[in-house]
């Protein structure tokens, strides 16, 4: 089985941390014996090679100067930036399609895999077009978001996309659900994986009794991970309360968020990371008293697709309180794996962050429920066993096609 992966970034060296779950997604499958290479657009003239064991074809659409409209940050984020970068789609997208077009000719391909379907279901299309290889796409939540939002007249394409397609996959049941919106056909679910096992080189030391109840946070500083509201609600507590939030992550909310906590006079008890090596945030997870993802629907209408860092947390056996919202409900479930409380409610998280603490034994046995559920549906060997069925029915389709005309 040969697979071509469609991204709209991809790691630029083995040192680049782009897409770790992507990277994480190819490695499994070849390591279960499928053979995976990658299109990716280029960054700044940066051509492709091989990448800690993965073929990377990267097609060119622009100047040097101008070709970073991915990597660094999302293609949508960059445009709404900086519009003048809307100019590049044109190129990005005919490059694109011709890439693969080529690749589908000489790569000897089993099928096309789809991310991001705007714009890269053309790509998949272009690939059936010349060779008559089958693509399966994945949606992730913000493009159908995004979709609806604001590009409303390419939904008559999406349709035909979702229609067409010889399988849809949905990273949860929010992003199906969105899918089946805009054309009712089955959708295949089939979230991001998770390393479900404890660090063995790892040694977390016993908790020091009197020290503060650790909370912590990861993902990007953004109005739809609702920090704000986390904050909020710490403000809430009783003044007695001993607690230090850990924010870990950055984006462009980073100062208004610290401003907000100085205000509420939190003070030294909100602390503001930024990104931190792997090594140390496998130690937060670790020595977290609780993880906190106070998920909102943005005023885009965006939210979380799943929520992977649910899955970390949850991997390292620490309790865990999130907001209802988008597809956490596939990894939350209240009071079987965790507690959640309505989105944008800072009275409602404050009470959850109470119990926890004041609950520990009830908390922990949610946690190492959580555990054991994320290993059943989320662990990687799980995720890539799906990937790798999925493929094969794919394939099989298409050969079955083949011995029929």
């Amino acid at each position: 089985m040969k697979v071509l992966y469609v991204a709209t970034a991809y790691n630029r060296n083995s040192t680049d941390v782009i897409t770790p779950w992507l990277v994480e997604t190819i490695h499994g499958l070849q390591n279960a014996g499928v053979e995976v290479e990658v299109l990716a657009p280029s960054y700044r003239g940066l051509p492709g090679g091989i990448i800690d064991g993965v073929r990377v074809h990267r097609f060119r659409y622009a100047p040097r100067r101008w070709e970073d409209m991915t990597h660094d940050q999302t293609a949508p984020d960059r445009i709404r930036e900086r519009p003048g970068y809307l100019a590049l789609v044109p190129g990005y997208v005919a490059s694109g399609m011709a890439a693969t077009a080529r690749l589908a000719r000489r790569g000897g391909f089993d099928l096309v895999h789809v991310h991001w379907p705007i714009p890269h279901a053309l790509f998949g299309l272009a690939a059936r077009w010349v060779a008559g290889t089958p693509f399966v796409c994945s949606f992730h939540g913000v493009e159908l978001t995004w979709t609806r939002e604001q590009l409303s007249p390419l939904t008559p394409f999406l349709r035909y996309v979702i229609r067409t397609a010889d399988a849809v996959t949905a990273n949860s049941s929010y992003t199906a659900s969105m899918i089946r919106r805009v054309y009712d056909r089955p959708v295949e679910l089939i979230p991001f994986g998770a390393t479900t096992e404890f660090p063995a080189e790892l040694v977390v030391p016993p908790r020091v009794e009197g020290a503060p109840f650790e909370i912590l946070f990861v993902g990007r500083l953004v109005e739809r991970k609702g920090v704000h509201y986390l904050l909020d609600a710490l403000a809430r507590l009783e003044p007695s309360r001993r607690f230090r939030l850990r924010v870990v992550g950055d984006g462009p909310m980073r100062h208004e968020l610290e401003a907000r906590a100085a205000a509420l006079g939190l003070g030294e008890r909100v602390r503001f990371e930024g990104f931190v090596p792997a090594e140390t945030l496998a130690r937060r997870f670790a020595e977290c008293d609780l993880f906190v993802l106070p998920a909102i629907i943005d005023a885009k209408g965006d939210t979380e697709g799943l929520g992977v860092v649910l899955v970390e947390a949850l991997s390292y056996a620490r309790p865990v309180v999130a907001s209802a919202a988008g597809g956490i409900v596939d990894v939350i479930r209240d009071r079987e794996t965790g507690y959640l409380v309505p989105p944008a409610d800072a009275g409602a998280l404050a009470a959850a962050i109470a119990r926890v603490m004041d609950h520990p034994a009830e908390a922990a046995a949610l946690a190492e429920a959580g555990r054991a559920y994320v290993e059943r549906e989320f662990s990687w060997p799980v995720i890539i066993e799906r990937l790798a069925d999925l493929y094969d029915r794919v394939a099989q389709g298409k050969r079955r096609g083949e011995e029929t005309e």
